[in-house]
Formats: C-alpha cells, sequence, structure tokens
C-alpha cells in the first residue's frame, strides 16, 4: 500500500514539473484606466508589449524590451510586495489576482 502511495505522489510531482507558472495581476492608473500584467518565468506582459526581466535591486525588479547595462534604467519597474508598478514614467498600482 505504501509503495502505491509513493508512486502515486510521485507521478503527480512529476506532472506538476510540466506546467508553466505565471500570476496576472490587475493595474488601475491614476485615471482609473485598467491594464492585465502577466508575470511568467522571466517575462512580463503588459499592454500588448513583452519585457524581458533585467534584474532586482531589494525589493523592486525591473523589466524592460531590451536590457540595459544599468538595470535602474529599464523602461519598467515593480515592487511586488505594494503592487506599484512604473512603466514609461506611468504609475500603476496592481494587484495579483
Amino acid at each position: 500500500m505504501n509503495k502505491l502511495v509513493h508512486c502515486f505522489i510521485l507521478s503527480i510531482g512529476l506532472l506538476a514539473c510540466g506546467r508553466d507558472t505565471y500570476t496576472t495581476w490587475s493595474c488601475v492608473d491614476s485615471a482609473g484606466a485598467k491594464s492585465t500584467m502577466i508575470l511568467k518565468k522571466a517575462q512580463m506582459q503588459f499592454q500588448d508589449r513583452q519585457y524581458d526581466y533585467c534584474g532586482s535591486l531589494g525589493p523592486q525588479s525591473y523589466f524592460d524590451l531590451k536590457c540595459p547595462e544599468q538595470i535602474k534604467t529599464a523602461s519598467t519597474s515593480l515592487v511586488t510586495g505594494s503592487g506599484k508598478l512604473i512603466s514609461n514614467k506611468n504609475e500603476f498600482q496592481c494587484n495579483a489576482l
């Protein structure tokens, strides 16, 4: 019986390895316009664009179409703890769904 349970748990674990993990966020700008943002692996999809992950400094993560040498100059930054997103100098408040 124990072997059957172990085999079942192992097979479930292996199935989960093939799944992509992503997080969907609902974002609102200062005018109240809503946008959807998706974080999937090392990429961000936001406003019909796909940004690459450039790195993090403390709690702030940086994304851009092409990562700059200085990640602080990336076009988009996100603080996941507070949901603050700045994209091309526009500020959004985001909540994970």
